[in-house]
């Protein structure tokens, strides 16, 4: 009995191990939305240079978030649902804002000091960096949202989020962090003023959504614990 019941236990976890990496072939589209995008990145050194770590820091949030969250699934201490949950399941994604925020800011610090000696980067432009990285990152929340749909359907399935959701995320959240990069790009070099304003703008709602997920998860353990355990880790990305 113990046997079968090895086996069966072994069977259906190769079974959706193997489902959640076969989208890692979607990486590729990554890679075709950087050379189909080329162009954008002429306008300054810093363009290319500040896309892989957006790209890692972006990963590891998903990574963060996806075991949080897959953690809380199995324990009770989150359910599988948007609305009517429990105070921990919006403290866990309170804490993903702040944390985007957190690595916006470090990425385009260290963008600056490396910068300064490897490619000609100016002090002048660092406002441009992190604006832009900000506009990026919030617009990556949207990954957060579909890590939570992917988390809560994969569970409601019968299947386990530990070993569905960051699979299957990291591969989308590559995607998406690029579609939303080079998207960011052209507002900014290519529109008109109207296009670095949306930038500005898209920005400037990250710290504003940062600073009020810390006024309500200061107090509280669950947001304070995730915001400590993953800082070194995104700054080492970063």
């Amino acid at each position: 009995m113990t046997n079968d019941f090895t086996s069966k236990s072994f069977l259906r976890t190769w079974k959706e191990s193997l489902f959640a990496f076969s989208f890692d072939i979607g990486g590729l589209f990554a890679g075709f939305i950087i050379a189909s995008q080329l162009n954008v990145f002429n306008f300054s050194s810093w363009a290319i240079a500040v896309y892989p770590a957006i790209l890692s820091a972006r990963g590891v949030i998903s990574g963060l978030f996806s075991g949080r969250l897959g953690t809380a699934l199995h324990v009770g201490t989150v359910l599988p649902k948007f609305f009517g949950n429990t105070r921990n399941f919006y403290l866990i994604f309170e804490s993903v804002i702040l944390i985007t925020l957190e690595t916006s800011v470090a990425m385009s610090l260290l963008s600056i000091v490396f910068g300064t000696f490897f490619w000609g980067i100016t002090f002048t432009e660092f406002c441009d960096i992190l604006i832009v990285t900000m506009a990026t990152m919030l617009l990556g929340l949207i990954i957060s949202v579909l890590t939570i749909t992917v988390a809560f359907t994969s569970f409601k399935k019968g299947l386990d989020p530990d070993i569905i959701v960051y699979p299957v995320m990291s591969t989308i959240a590559d995607i998406l962090i690029t579609l939303c990069y080079v998207f960011v790009l052209n507002l900014f070099f290519l529109s008109n003023n109207a296009g670095k304003y949306m930038v500005d703008f898209l920005g400037a709602l990250l710290v504003v959504l940062a600073f009020y997920a810390l006024l309500k998860g200061a107090r509280e353990k669950v947001f304070t614990r995730t915001i400590k355990e993953s800082f070194l880790t995104l700054i080492i990305v970063a």
